[in-house]
């Protein structure tokens, strides 16, 4: 694994401006946002495959499309082999896009249905203008090789709706490696499938990731993290609230979020009494974050300090945690 970043993300800030309606706008009041991501900084090696987890709405996928320029982040910077890219026009972005590609969450969703194999796993070839018609259909098939879609030729001229959930996850990731990028950002790549064929998908990205590409794969499944995973970026409320080896959070975790997460994920042994710690609460909106430490309306150990503080990660017995009480 290199240890110079491939991706590399500083004070990434992405929000949305709610709509003020007429009456506001005459009247000139002050814009709200949606504070999705609110300052987060991360980075990806070579041959590394980091996870970034969290509950549903705290600003995962915000970040991935962020880090692919699929939307415009107020402030920071993303790098992708040492080029910022948030600042590129579309047209000085298109070299970038391939470097770095996107599998999306939903297979059913993310493939034309008019289009065949070939074409969908051709179309990235075609936008780039890259190589003859020969040339492409052996990188398609190329490509669908390294899927895990062999042979090949049973695959190329089959529709999205004749083939299963995990065959159309390895057509969407076949069509992100056709490019031969260097980052592959994975948004929660087995959540819609079988359990029965998540194992395969993974076990997919985790040879791509020892041939060397990096991956940021997006996913709330801590089970699947701590076991492909390099590192875990644990993320509530749009920040960043510990993260380290993979290992290490999961067996050591810091952050009372962190510990909650974990206490919830099922154990091996049907013996194990050990009670899990839910949560109270819901999330704050993201419109008005609490004063303070975020976490600490739903804390169970918060107290009138972390009303006043807004922690910063800082070492935690061999990683980084975001909490005054480390």
């Amino acid at each position: 694994m290199s240890t110079s970043p491939l991706l590399q993300v500083r004070d990434l800030v992405v929000h949305y401006p709610l709509p003020r309606g007429l009456v506001g706008t005459l009247g000139r009041r002050e814009e709200r946002v949606v504070r999705a991501v609110d300052g987060i900084s991360l980075t990806v090696a070579a041959g590394e495959l980091v996870a970034l987890v969290g509950e549903s709405g705290c600003g995962k996928t915000t970040t991935a499309q962020a880090v692919m320029r699929m939307l415009v982040p107020r402030s920071g910077s993303v790098e992708i082999d040492g080029q910022d890219i948030a600042p590129l026009s579309e047209r000085a972005l298109r070299p970038v896009r391939r470097e770095a590609q996107i599998v999306f969450q939903d297979p059913y969703e993310s493939l034309d249905p008019r289009y065949r194999v070939r074409d969908t796993v051709g179309e990235p070839l075609v936008i780039h203008r890259i190589g003859s018609r020969e040339q492409r259909t052996e990188r398609v098939r190329e490509a669908l090789e390294r899927a895990g879609l062999s042979p090949a030729e049973l695959f190329l001229d089959r529709y999205p709706h004749e083939l299963s959930g995990g065959q159309r996850q390895r057509v969407a990731i076949a069509a992100a490696l056709v490019l031969e990028p260097k980052l592959l950002v994975a948004d929660e790549p087995v959540s819609m499938l079988d359990v029965s064929v998540r194992a395969g998908i993974l076990d997919l990205l985790d040879g791509l990731r020892r041939g060397g590409l990096g991956i940021l794969m997006i996913t709330h499944d801590l089970s699947t993290a701590t076991q492909y995973a390099d590192r875990i970026l644990v993320m509530y409320l749009g920040r960043i609230v510990e993260e380290g080896p993979a290992r290490t959070v999961v067996g050591n975790p810091q952050h009372p979020y962190t510990r909650a997460l974990i206490s919830v994920v099922p154990r091996r042994d049907p013996h194990d009494q050990h009670k899990p710690q839910i949560l109270q609460g819901e999330t704050p909106n993201p419109v008005d974050i609490p004063a303070g430490c975020r976490f600490h309306p739903r804390c169970p150990i918060g107290d009138d300090a972390c009303r006043a503080v807004d922690p910063q990660l800082a070492p935690a017995t061999g990683h980084r945690a975001a909490c005054i009480k480390l």
